[in-house]
């Protein structure tokens, strides 16, 4: 059984991902397939958004929270950023040096 510490660091998201997907049988999914599978976690966030907004839904699909779909978008994500050895922080950190220096109007 898999644990994360309390008040985790991006690092240990990121680790605890690779640990779920070998445990659950996920880490020989490819790019592709975890980029897709993304895409569809996306859209569950959009469908959560527009159940709480009460706009109108299938009331045959299954009914999911935001909070819990923002947590499998993240989960993709990691596993993104894990299969093209990418540290996250430091990738978040680095646009955001370049975030800072542009000028929105």
């Amino acid at each position: 059984m898999l644990f994360l510490k309390d008040k985790p660091t991006l690092k240990d998201i990121q680790k605890y991902v690779t640990d779920l997907e070998k445990e659950r049988g996920f880490s020989d999914q490819t790019n592709l397939e975890k980029c897709l599978m993304l895409g569809e976690e996306v859209g569950e966030v959009f469908k959560a958004i527009r159940k709480k907004q009460n706009i109108k839904v299938d009331n045959n699909s299954k009914e999911h929270t935001v909070d819990e779909e923002l947590a499998d978008v993240l989960i993709f994500i990691c596993s993104i950023a894990n299969k093209n050895k990418i540290d996250l922080e430091k990738a978040f950190r680095d646009k955001e040096e370049i975030n800072k220096k542009r000028k929105w109007v």
